[in-house]
């Protein structure tokens, strides 16, 4: 059997190709970020060609550099941004229009009618979501009514539309030469259209949306020997079995080894995504949360989750570094918020695009409260810092109510997770102990381990879990009264951003 197993992870800011031993190590990985493209206030997209041309890419550099050729590699896994919606040409492999990403709000109009009337509750019920500019099936919606000649290709069948995933196998396998038009259920169960009690697109929620069927990818399991075909990169002529697909939060549970009810983790990337296992039953929220597919390996049930989802997290880091220019390089705001001890006042709710669990309020905008002349740049890093914080903070509150069990540990991973300030404020600010993972990249491992899974390279869960370490833990030190008030004086500044803009 080949010694390695490989994984794509098309993100939201880059593509990188990681491959795995045995042992769950990183053997090898190259990384190319992508244009964000911003043509107006509140919409970002990304050109799907360049996703494209950037995962070949990584793929061909990688095996280069480590000789390796593709059949060392028994599978290969992707895992992806999810809700980013991409529709192109079947014949040609054409975008009919830049693909439109998840921290877009161009659909808050869509998004403010579904709310309004009995369609919002049916979507509740049925795709266990709100409607939100945050899905896929309203991006949908406005390419069919606002690119000429979509809609007419969609009806005809000729339109394929699927989140990241389903257009990187798609080219990965042949493209309009017989590439697989397919998705896993973690990723259908983010674009408001699926049933999470079916795992099937759910006719009444197309017709919501007025999106034909045909256009949709086939769904399947997470892991799964053969439904997503061979992947057939240019260098090392075999092909490589892609067997595992998982969006990229999902994917990051699975490395984290989540696989019991109860067990959660929180990744820190453009955004923040807080993930609690509930088992083979989907769990309703009432305070926020969203109800997901975490996994589903081969034929066994699918195994759910309950969701807090946060839209800007290590993107406000970006923006003080691109935006503001008071840093060169994301490592920096570590060094500029350790110059103070503490925000000196200072609230920054990074709300660029609304803000999401548990508030799911596409009317706020960011917001920067209670300065002074005595605040510095030192003070607005180290109060970005714990946004990222307070913000997980409002998610775990949330998930505790609504499945009674309260975080005895928070499992934690992603690229901020580098930033030791940044995770002793968290444990500080949830009042709990942070644990970080050896391997950081739990995202790419956890698509990884699907793949490998379905080959028998890993002979299931509990060799996996075998493979998990802990690297670093953060104990909160604040007190009680300190946590409280630090809290309290987040709630204020939160309210401060509703309602700055008109929806609907």
């Amino acid at each position: 059997m080949a010694d390695f197993v490989g994984a794509v992870d098309q993100g939201t800011t880059s593509t990188r190709f990681m491959i795995f031993d045995h042992a769950g190590a990183e053997v090898a990985r190259h990384q190319l970020e992508h244009e964000q493209i911003l043509p107006r206030a509140g919409w970002v997209e990304h050109d799907p060609l360049e996703i494209w041309e950037r995962t070949n890419t990584v793929i061909e550099s990688t095996l280069t550099r480590t000789g390796l050729r593709a059949r060392d590699l028994a599978a290969l896994g992707v895992t992806n941004q999810r809700e980013t919606a991409i529709v192109w040409d079947r014949r040609t492999g054409r975008p009919l229009h830049n693909a439109i990403v998840w921290q877009d709000t161009r659909t808050d109009a869509i998004a403010d009618a579904l709310e309004k009337d009995e369609r919002g509750q049916t979507i509740r019920h049925k795709a266990g979501l709100p409607p939100a500019t945050y899905f896929s099936a309203g991006k949908v919606q406005w390419i069919l009514e606002n690119v000429d000649g979509a809609r007419e290709l969609a009806e005809k069948g000729e339109a394929l539309f699927g989140t990241p995933d389903t257009w990187v196998v798609w080219n990965l396998t042949g493209g309009p030469k017989g590439g697989r038009h397919v998705t896993d259920v973690t990723n259908a169960s983010r674009t408001m259209l699926m049933d999470l009690t079916t795992l099937d697109w759910d006719e009444e929620l197309l017709s919501f949306f007025g999106i034909p069927r045909a256009m949709l990818p086939r769904i399947h399991s997470s892991s799964d020997a053969s439904a997503y075909g061979m992947a057939r990169p240019a260098r090392g002529g075999d092909g490589i079995p892609v067997t595992g697909v998982l969006g990229d939060q999902q994917a990051a549970t699975v490395g984290q080894v989540c696989f019991a009810p109860g067990e959660a983790k929180n990744t820190y990337g453009t955004g923040n995504f807080l993930l609690l296992n509930t088992g083979n039953e989907p769990v309703r929220s009432t305070n926020g949360l969203l109800t997901t597919v975490a996994y589903r390996f081969g034929d066994a049930p699918a195994v759910y989750a309950l969701e807090g989802s946060i839209a800007v997290t290590g993107s406000a880091v970006q923006w003080l570094r691109d935006q503001l220019g008071i840093i060169s390089g994301a490592a920096e705001v570590e060094t500029l918020a350790k110059q103070v001890e503490d925000t000196g006042g200072l609230y920054f709710v990074p709300a660029f695009s609304g803000l999401f669990a548990p508030y799911w309020r596409s009317d706020a905008r960011g917001a920067i409260v209670g300065m002074s002349r005595y605040n510095t740049n030192a003070h607005l890093a180290r109060a970005t810092l714990e946004a990222i914080c307070y913000q997980s903070k409002d998610v775990a509150d949330a998930m505790t109510k609504d499945s009674g069990v309260a975080l005895g540990v928070l499992k934690v991973d992603g690229g901020v997770t580098a930033n030791a300030t940044c995770m002793q404020l968290q444990a500080d600010i949830l009042g709990v102990p942070v644990s970080r993972p050896r391997v950081a990249e739990t995202t790419a491992l956890g698509a990884a381990y699907a793949a490998g899974l379905a080959v028998g390279f890993w002979s299931g869960t509990e060799e996996l879990r075998a493979n998990w370490a802990e690297d670093r833990r953060w104990e909160p030190t604040w007190s009680d009264e300190q946590r409280a008030e630090g809290y309290s004086g987040w709630r204020k500044a939160v309210e401060r951003t509703l309602g700055w803009v008109d929806v609907g």
